[in-house]
């Protein structure tokens, strides 16, 4: 019945409106963090003003935002498309969430704690991959481009249908989309120059 879809994509969209790094910040050191750093209600932002631990919590409550959007659909038996969907819908609820004004973060965690739910094992060993790419370039963009692109490859290679292959890069796509949507001009600029002050080599081949 379509009752229970639409359910599991209303519990989908409320647990993703669920605005956990602005709750970590006030409960931490009673901060704002729509109004500190980049104002960006996400991980990082959380990780740069208030530290590594704080930062890890949101990362980790985030993740769960998906993967319970994902487990609650299942429990109520609905089909692999309408679990996509639900995917979906929770990256939403975290990018425009009702308790914020609409004003939320960029959807990527969500995102991975979907991925998490529905590849448990694939995702799990890319996340390391992520990880570890993490600690050595300091570039959470980067490390997390670089895992979503080898995680369809992974799923392939475990022998998934080509369905749950092909997810991963349409919801890296959607999170890209959304983050580049969200960015003023001075801010894509600013982060063109970080890029390049990075890697300085590529700007002398331009």
């Amino acid at each position: 019945m379509i009752i229970r879809e639409i359910l599991a994509l209303l519990i989908a969209y409320l647990l993703g409106a669920i605005p956990f790094a602005y709750i970590v910040a006030h409960l931490r050191s009673k901060v704002d963090i729509t109004q500190v750093g980049t104002r960006n209600v996400g991980t990082m932002n959380v990780a740069r003003e208030l530290g590594v631990v704080p930062g890890f919590i949101v990362l980790g409550l985030d993740m769960a935002k998906g993967c319970l959007a994902i487990f609650a659909a299942k429990w109520l038996g609905v089909s692999l498309w309408w679990l996509f969907l639900t995917g979906f819908v929770v990256i939403i609820g975290h990018s425009w969430p009702i308790f914020l004004k609409f004003k939320g973060g960029k959807g990527l965690r969500p995102a991975l704690g979907v991925l998490l739910a529905l590849t448990p094992l694939e995702f799990s060993i890319i996340f390391v991959l992520i990880l570890v790419m993490f600690y050595f370039t300091r570039n959470s963009g980067l490390s997390t481009g670089v895992g979503l692109a080898i995680l369809p490859l992974l799923i392939w290679a475990f022998g998934k249908e080509i369905r749950l292959i092909l997810y991963p890069p349409v919801i890296g796509i959607f999170t890209g989309l959304r983050s580049l949507v969200g960015m003023k001009p001075q801010a894509i600029k600013e982060s063109i120059g970080t890029f390049f002050k990075r890697y300085p080599k590529l700007k002398k081949r331009n």
